[in-house]
């Protein structure tokens, strides 16, 4: 036999199994607004994705104030998470700014939303992820948002938002074990802003808030005074101030009240790698114990 012929005819199954391999698609570019939402995708997207977040860790998602390079990296971007709620109330002018063409996804809906008066005006509460129970319905949308945008890796993202769903059911149940044996009048804890109203729902514990529902908004005196009396007559024992917040508040109220310090909780955003909280995993279970130690600590 001819020896091209030879090598050609030997070279013609190599090539028709490498033509049946599935097509492995290039690494998305995804941006997310901050980093807990960034975590939570990079588990989803797995190796296939390359996830930017415009908030940076220990950074305030209400107070943030995007940078021509946060522009550029949006500009970039083939998919773009947002939590949702008016969070992220800067991500409109920062979308005009960069020229960006798409449209970002919002994982929070389908999530059960709690509202509450502010101002006189019923305002949404955008903290949903602070009960892993809404998590799991962020990361159903992340995954299908994924999948539509990089079809040929839909099946390790689906394999991967299962996998993670287990662990997000793994912390839920972690709480419960830990708060439902708390008593009821110990389920009392005093933070900077009224963040924590999802994880109160879920695990019936009260958290009082000089600030409201975002940290641009300013406690009068009126409500400072009126603060400090509920927590004297709820003998609010422990108070926590948060990684993204100005903490001098908080810190004013417990001194008139009489709470001690329970620590720092990370709220709206990750630590950096080195800190107690860098992925929302972390972030939550270390939320828990914080809290569960200083309600232990009060009884």
């Amino acid at each position: 036999m001819n020896p091209k012929r030879l090598l050609l005819s030997a070279a013609i199954p190599v090539l028709m199994a490498l033509s049946a391999m599935p097509a492995s698609a290039e690494t998305l570019k995804v941006v997310a607004s901050f980093t807990v939402l960034a975590d939570v995708v990079k588990q989803v997207g797995g190796e296939h994705v390359k996830v930017t977040s415009l908030v940076e860790p220990n950074g305030d998602p209400h107070e943030f104030e995007p940078s021509p390079a946060d522009a550029k990296n949006l500009n970039a971007a083939q998919v773009t998470f947002v939590s949702g709620e008016g969070l992220e109330g800067w991500m409109d002018r920062l979308i005009t700014a960069s020229g960006y063409k798409g449209k970002p996804v919002t994982v929070s809906e389908g999530i059960d939303t709690r509202t509450m008066e502010e101002d006189g005006e019923k305002i949404t509460d955008p903290h949903v992820w602070n009960s892993p129970v809404n998590v799991k319905i962020w990361v159903a949308n992340i995954e299908k948002a994924l999948s539509a945008a990089d079809p040929a890796d839909a099946s390790a993202f689906k394999a991967n938002a299962e996998n993670y769903t287990k662990k997000l059911d793994a912390l839920n149940a972690y709480a419960h074990a830990k708060f439902d044996k708390v008593a009821d009048d110990r389920r009392k804890v005093l933070t900077s802003h009224d963040a924590f109203g999802y994880f109160g729902r879920e695990y019936n514990i009260s958290f009082l808030a000089p600030l409201g529902l975002s940290t641009e908004s300013e406690a009068s005196a009126a409500d400072v005074a009126k603060l400090i009396e509920q927590i004297k007559s709820e003998r609010v024992k422990a108070y926590f101030f948060e990684n993204s917040n100005d903490p001098r508040l908080v810190k004013q109220v417990a001194k008139a009240t009489g709470a001690e310090p329970g620590g720092e909780l990370y709220v709206e955003s990750l630590s950096d790698a080195k800190g107690p909280a860098p992925t929302y995993e972390k972030m939550f279970k270390y939320n828990v114990d914080q809290l569960a130690a200083a309600m232990a600590k009060s009884s």
